[in-house]
């Protein structure tokens, strides 16, 4: 079944769209602060589809991702009680939060730069870093520094690669969605 060629072939057809550039600013935003679905899924078909604008589109990505970060930042620091701790509770989630706000402890600044590049989800670091009262100039630098490594690498590799990875990634896409589905199912029957 070839589901995932088809879902990449309709996000490339989306990337093209006259308000794409809009659509990755919002995701970029509110996965910094609440979505579980990173802006990567559409920063790389639109830097694939249009490569003359992949370093705009990674711009557009970062800035609105830390400008999302900030939001989270403040919503931990002003709001955590009334709004976070119950969305936490709500979604299962309060445990991995007492991990973040451990890492924090441990960790201090790197633990924001190392969510911020990685697949780790950046928004329980966002409002974390406000519920930890971190220093919000730290906080903001290193959330540039590591959303900006991580979107100008995803958009220079889709630049780079061309027309060729597109053509590779079309003819695997079906192999990694049905492995990473696989790969959750697995996560999910270890860890229930």
């Amino acid at each position: 079944m070839r589901i995932f060629q088809w879902m990449y072939d309709k996000a490339l057809l989306w990337s093209r769209h006259r308000h794409a550039e809009r659509y990755l600013a919002g995701l970029s935003f509110t996965e910094s602060v609440i979505f579980p679905i990173p802006p990567d899924v559409m920063l790389a078909p639109m830097a694939l589809a249009r490569p003359e604008k992949a370093w705009r589109f990674a711009w557009v990505t970062t800035l609105f991702s830390v400008l999302g970060g900030v939001c989270g930042y403040f919503l931990g620091l002003w709001l955590y009680e009334p709004v976070v701790l119950p969305a936490m509770e709500y979604l299962g989630k309060h445990d991995a939060f007492a991990k973040v706000q451990q890492w924090f402890t441990e960790y201090g600044v790197w633990v924001v730069f190392i969510a911020g590049f990685s697949p780790i989800p950046y928004k329980l670091f966002t409002v974390g870093a406000g519920l930890m009262s971190m220093a919000f100039w730290p906080f903001l630098l290193a959330s540039f520094i590591a959303r900006a490594s991580r979107f100008f690498l995803v958009a220079g590799l889709m630049y780079w690669g061309g027309e060729k990875m597109q053509q590779k990634l079309r003819d695997i896409v079906d192999t990694l969605g049905w492995g990473t589905v696989g790969l959750a199912v697995l996560l999910y029957l270890v860890y229930r």
